[in-house]
């Protein structure tokens, strides 16, 4: 949060978190299984993974796929009361298994997962994933546009089919631009990389950074940006504004003996 107001932004009244909407999310995935849209699956994680199938082979059903709805609210509400260990049961869509998009070869919505949450504590063993609470969320704050990177293209299918599926406020629209790659810089939120405030204490200025962006624009195709670009947006805004010393470190005494007596300049 520093960093996005060092950089010069402000969200004012739109600091949200999914945290926040838990509740509702449980209700809507409820809604999921009344409506014969999502099951509780036994299977472990590597027999999920096994069922999948792969990029040219189709994936197999769940043996629990063809539960009854009241059984699978029933054990969805034994999920978060935590009568059952982690792993032994996650709630998935019912979608396609023999989708294209192994995205939609029935994608997890829940899973049970004992750790204290550092918003909500331990009030809550059974969490959302990220592709589900990702779509809710945004039509819960009432978003237009969720704005997201190129990888994330193949999980749309995945964001409006829970959305068309919900009786949510709104219907948001996903749009994905490429991420900002840098040479010489690995960019990824799961890997060492340069962040603000990295940056920040390396002399960059919030100016130069935005100048930066501005020019080098967004694309809708993977790009790297040579880092010399950034570095010439900092040496621009430090030109104009840095403050510049010209200092003498090691003077040599000088006598000027052919200077006329009494002149002063």
């Amino acid at each position: 949060l520093a960093d996005v107001r060092w950089l010069g932004f402000d969200w004012g009244e739109g600091l949200f978190y999914a945290s926040d909407y838990f509740e509702q999310l449980y209700d809507y995935a409820v809604h999921l299984i009344r409506t014969g849209k999502a099951y509780v699956d036994s299977l472990s994680a590597g027999e999920i993974r096994e069922h999948r199938g792969t990029l040219t082979e189709p994936g197999r059903e769940s043996p629990y796929r063809t539960r009854s709805v009241d059984e699978n609210v029933d054990l969805f509400a034994r999920m978060r009361a935590g009568e059952f260990p982690d792993g032994a049961h996650v709630l998935r869509a019912k979608i396609d298994m023999r989708s294209g998009n192994v995205n939609l070869r029935d994608p997890v919505l829940y899973r049970i997962r004992r750790a204290t949450h550092y918003r909500t504590g331990d009030r809550w063993c059974l969490y959302p994933m990220y592709d589900y609470a990702h779509p809710v969320s945004d039509a819960l704050e009432g978003i237009t546009h969720s704005l997201c990177t190129l990888e994330f293209e193949d999980h749309r299918p995945v964001y409006d089919w829970v959305l068309d599926n919900l009786p949510v406020p709104c219907h948001p629209q996903q749009i994905e631009f490429a991420r900002l790659n840098l040479t010489y810089m690995v960019m990824s939120k799961r890997k060492l990389l340069p962040t603000l405030s990295g940056l920040r204490r390396r002399g960059y200025t919030p100016a130069a950074i935005r100048e930066f962006c501005d020019r080098i624009g967004v694309a809708k195709r993977e790009n790297v940006i040579d880092v010399a670009a950034l570095e010439h947006a900092v040496r621009e805004d430090l030109n104009r504004h840095a403050s510049r010393v010209m200092g003498v470190l090691r003077p040599l005494r000088v006598v000027i003996e052919n200077y006329p007596e009494g002149q002063v300049e």
